[in-house]
């Protein structure tokens, strides 16, 4: 397929649902097969189930070791100019450990301290350093991921500077961890995964499929109740039953976006990446 892929017009989206046109890379590959190890890395809180909620859920329930690494502490989350900025870092760890737990399970009933890694960086001012670098390298060189997953830094016209500098650090700092002369100091062995696979792809050339995680991922997102009407468009105020129809509307803008993506490889549901083998 080259060019665009075009879809009928979607439903206006949130800021975290890119429902457009994607440009397209040739060939597009499908499937990869499961990790047996998966890290992937999100500037905020939400960023990695609306990256690959679909993806991580699938693989999770074929047995995949999953982690979530949070780079800040998403504090400007929130459009209440009086709100306490430290019960809202609180209440957004709170939400991602709620929200893993639906995309990976419940672990036989064990909470997992790895299963999510917050970094204390602040929401708004992430920047691309040689100790963010380090951070990411040592995570790496801990949970020896095969497939790293993360911001496309190179995503045109994207605004906020935390997702380019997410994307950014995770592959500045794949590079250090799958080196043996980067970050000694760390002690710990060099890992380089098998793969990256970067959303909110620029130019993807990968898709996953998403078929039966569908609900996975808008359950997963929908934990993220300090978000659900800056980002997710749906009142928490709002009467039940127009509580519920914006819920349903939300899950219908991720249901379209999941098969704008599947279409690209004949799919009827995906997640879309830009897949990157040589490491």
């Amino acid at each position: 397929m080259t060019g665009r892929d075009r879809d009928p017009a979607p439903p206006p989206g949130p800021s975290g649902l890119p429902v457009g046109d994607l440009l397209v890379a040739e060939p597009i590959t499908l499937e990869l097969g499961v990790p047996a190890v998966a890290l992937a890395v999100g500037a905020h809180p939400d960023d990695i189930e609306f990256g690959a909620g679909a993806t991580l859920a699938k693989w999770a329930a074929a047995g995949c070791r999953v982690h979530h690494l949070v780079l800040t502490d998403g504090s400007k989350g929130s459009w209440d100019p009086d709100a306490d900025l430290a019960d809202l870092v609180t209440e957004r760890r709170d939400e991602c450990r709620a929200a893993a737990a639906v995309i990976d399970g419940a672990d036989g009933g064990r909470q997992r301290e790895d299963r999510v890694i917050f970094l204390p960086w602040i929401d708004g001012e992430l920047e691309n350093g040689a100790d963010q670098r380090r951070e990411i390298a040592r995570v790496i060189r801990l949970v020896r991921p095969v497939i790293l997953l993360g911001h496309d830094p190179w995503r045109r016209y994207r605004l906020h500077p935390d997702h380019r500098a997410a994307g950014f650090i995770t592959l500045d700092g794949l590079v250090a961890a799958r080196d043996h002369h980067f970050f000694p100091e760390l002690g710990l062995a060099h890992h380089r995964p098998d793969a990256v696979l970067l959303w909110e792809a620029d130019l993807p050339n990968h898709v996953e499929k998403a078929n039966g995680f569908e609900l996975t991922k808008v359950d997963a997102l929908l934990c993220h109740r300090s978000q659900l009407e800056s980002t997710m468009g749906v009142d928490p105020a709002a009467p039940p039953d127009e509580a519920t129809g914006e819920r349903d509307g939300f899950a219908a803008k991720v249901r379209h976006q999941l098969a704008s993506h599947g279409s690209l490889a004949g799919q009827p549901s995906a997640e879309a990446f830009r897949l990157i083998t040589d490491l």
